[in-house]
């Protein structure tokens, strides 16, 4: 197989050469993209001087800061128009442990359309985190999965793998959603494509440099994003039918 790590960034100076690094290091053989929207620090700038050493690195540099849901579909385009084989999703700030990507892959090998990071599956742990945001992230995911009819732990995950045949089916531009909102989207869609979706575990920890990007206001509206979309699924289009064959 050949991968393609998608690592969007913005003021990511503080971790973009370690987390290129343990990533060329777990997965030799993969290309790398950074994209990068616009940031102030240099982040671009210090992942094309390490793509020198580290070969197989692309640096997407874009004006300004688009959105999570945006760089990952321009990543994926990328790698889809390149041929390349499964497209990985993973933070640039190191919450994701690059060593974790063998495992996604295996899983990718094994048969699965789309492989979710999980923290929520026997084995998956977030350390440290407090527990007013365990119970939020919890509960949240337990409710999108109830809503949209999901059979997976963790839907905001953002560490992930995805078979590139099954990415060619989707319309990526109809997945308008960013952040959380974005992740449980695109499960959503490939749920409903009849993709294979398996969880494999891991530990995810809060960055220790830089500034988060995740704020309360993106949360909620990944909140109402999902109960839309189980309105409108599960109500809205199955009334629709019934008045039609009448």
């Amino acid at each position: 197989m050949r991968p393609l790590v998608v690592l969007p960034t913005y003021n990511e100076a503080l971790n973009i050469a370690e987390v290129l690094t343990k990533a060329r290091a777990a997965v030799p053989d993969a290309e790398v993209l950074v994209v990068d929207d616009g940031s102030p620090d240099g982040t671009a700038d210090l992942a094309e001087e390490l793509g020198k050493e580290l070969e197989q690195i692309g640096v997407l540099r874009r004006p300004g800061k688009a959105g999570l849901g945006s760089a990952y579909r321009a990543g994926f385009r990328i790698g889809l128009d390149r041929g390349l084989d499964v497209m990985i999703e993973m933070d640039s700030d190191l919450s994701h442990d690059p060593a974790a990507l063998p495992s996604l892959l295996a899983a990718i090998d094994e048969g699965a359309d789309l492989v979710i990071g999980s923290r929520y599956v026997p084995g998956g742990s977030i350390p440290n985190w407090r527990l007013h945001r365990r119970l939020l992230s919890r509960w949240g995911n337990r409710y999108a999965a109830a809503v949209l009819n999901l059979g997976v732990h963790d839907c905001t995950a953002g560490y992930r793998a995805y078979r590139a045949t099954l990415l060619n089916t989707i319309d990526l531009d109809a997945v308008r959603a960013d952040g959380y909102g974005f992740q449980i989207e695109m499960t959503y869609v490939v749920s409903q494509a009849g993709g294979k979706i398996v969880e494999v575990p891991i530990s995810f920890t809060d960055r220790l440099r830089g500034t988060s990007k995740m704020s309360g206001r993106i949360v909620v509206e990944a909140m109402v994003l999902v109960t839309w979309w189980g309105i409108r699924d599960r109500v809205l289009r199955p009334v629709r039918r019934l008045f039609t064959r009448a």
